[in-house]
C-alpha cells in the first residue's frame, strides 16, 4: 500500500480519537437524592417517634415542635449542621419528657 494513501486514514483517526476525547462531559443524569437530606429525614422521623412516644403519656415539651418546624427550614436552605443540632435538641427534649412522665405518673399530694 502506498504511504500517500495511508496517512489521510491515519490522520482522519486521529482527528476522531482526539474530537472523542475532547467531548467528554459531566453527566446529565440525575445523581439521585441528596444524602445529607436522606440523613435528615431519617433522623426527623427518629424525632417524631421519640415526640409521639413523650406525646403518649403526656410529657411532651413546649418546644419540641418549634425546634422541628426550625430544622425543618434549616434543611429546606441546606444548612444541614443546624438542622440536625436542632433536631438532636428536640430528640433530647422528648427523650426527657417521657421520662419526666413516667417518673411523675404516680405522683399526688402525700397525705400524713
Amino acid at each position: 500500500m502506498k504511504t500517500s494513501k495511508l496517512l489521510p486514514g491515519l490522520a482522519l483517526g486521529a482527528l476522531l480519537l482526539a474530537g472523542c476525547a475532547g467531548n467528554q462531559t459531566a453527566s446529565t443524569e440525575p445523581q439521585g437524592p441528596d444524602p445529607r437530606m436522606v440523613a435528615f429525614e431519617e433522623t426527623l422521623k427518629a424525632v417524631e417517634a421519640e415526640r409521639k412516644k413523650a406525646a403518649s403519656v403526656g410529657g411532651e415539651w413546649r418546644d419540641i415542635g418549634k425546634l422541628i418546624k426550625k430544622a425543618k427550614a434549616a434543611a429546606a436552605k441546606g444548612d444541614f449542621d443546624k438542622a440536625n443540632k436542632l433536631l438532636e435538641e428536640a430528640r433530647f427534649q422528648a427523650r426527657m419528657g417521657y421520662q419526666q412522665a413516667m417518673e411523675q405518673r404516680n405522683a399526688g399530694p402525700r397525705y400524713r
